[in-house]
């Protein structure tokens, strides 16, 4: 059975932790009972990761997609996450695990930014073929690049084999 599971950073403010439940709960309902959805945090808030992975698992999870829920590809969604998550999956030697890059560049997330705003999308940016970035390098913008391959190298981190 596939999950995936929702990492944030984590905060003091329990509002900001508990939208990121209501997050998982509107992902749950999207993708059916077919897919175990859980929520973590990478710290400052329970459940940190482990109790999150763990969480997949007792559901019955032997593959588990990790997302973080980040904007931007920095330290944290690219080093911190993948780090957690190999150490909490290290005593589950047959799960399968992916990390995914965080949200990035993609057309979804302008969609959002201009109805938040209230201005009406007047032309196609749906297409993840064209690269967005200034000087039209596709996928420079980072890994979360709509436009870069979607095909992701599997990073061994001691022992525990995690896909970023």
């Amino acid at each position: 059975m596939r999950a995936i599971l929702l990492i944030d950073h984590g905060s003091v403010k329990p509002e900001a932790n508990h939208m990121l439940d209501c997050v998982a709960n509107l992902l749950q309902s999207m993708v059916g009972p077919d897919v175990v959805v859980r929520a973590a945090h990478m710290e400052l808030a329970e459940p940190l990761i482990p109790k999150g992975v763990d969480a997949c698992v007792e559901a019955g999870a032997t593959d588990v997609v990790v997302f973080p829920y980040m904007l931007s590809p920095g330290k944290h969604s690219t080093r911190d996450i993948p780090r957690i998550v190999a150490e909490a999956t290290r005593k589950y030697p047959g799960l399968r695990v992916r990390v995914t890059p965080a949200f990035g560049v993609h057309a979804k997330l302008a969609e959002v930014i201009a109805e938040r705003a209230g201005v009406e999308i007047v032309g196609d940016s749906a297409d993840c073929t064209h690269c967005w970035n200034v000087d039209g390098k596709v996928g420079t913008c980072g890994d979360a690049c709509c436009a870069k391959s979607a095909a992701r190298e599997s990073v061994s981190v001691e022992g525990a084999s995690v896909r970023s």
